[in-house]
């Protein structure tokens, strides 16, 4: 995937958090192992000025009973059902939740997870 796409995904789903959460101390790019090869990743990283992370399938999959949508295309391809998904709650840690649930366009996929002790409410 180009870099473009995945960065322009990526801050759309930035955007999306939900204003009453904090944000995270350290966020990162995580995504499955089997994507260390592309150069959209790298470039997106760079670009976002975010740290990427690749993780190994049987680590994503330990995350998958948290996923919300389920992708027949990245189970037949990967074995994971929502690789976003799984992805951002591995990433974020054991007790993670979904903020912002996976979002997809011009065949990028993204999602953002936060450790659930990490999600505060925000004062006014």
């Amino acid at each position: 995937m180009p870099g473009e796409a995945i960065t322009a995904l990526v801050k759309q789903a930035i955007a999306a958090w939900p204003p009453r959460v904090a944000w995270p101390p350290q966020a990162k790019l995580f995504t499955i192992e089997d994507k260390r090869d592309e150069a959209g990743m790298q470039q997106a990283a760079q670009a976002l000025g975010l740290e990427l992370v690749f993780l190994p399938r049987d680590v994503l999959g330990k995350a998958t009973a948290g996923v919300k949508t389920h992708s027949p295309r990245a189970f037949a391809r990967f074995g994971i059902s929502s690789v976003a998904e799984a992805a951002a709650l591995a990433g974020a840690g054991p007790r993670a939740a979904l903020v912002v649930p996976r979002i997809s366009a011009r065949g990028v996929t993204c999602a953002i997870a936060a450790e659930a002790t990490a999600m505060w409410e925000r004062t006014p």
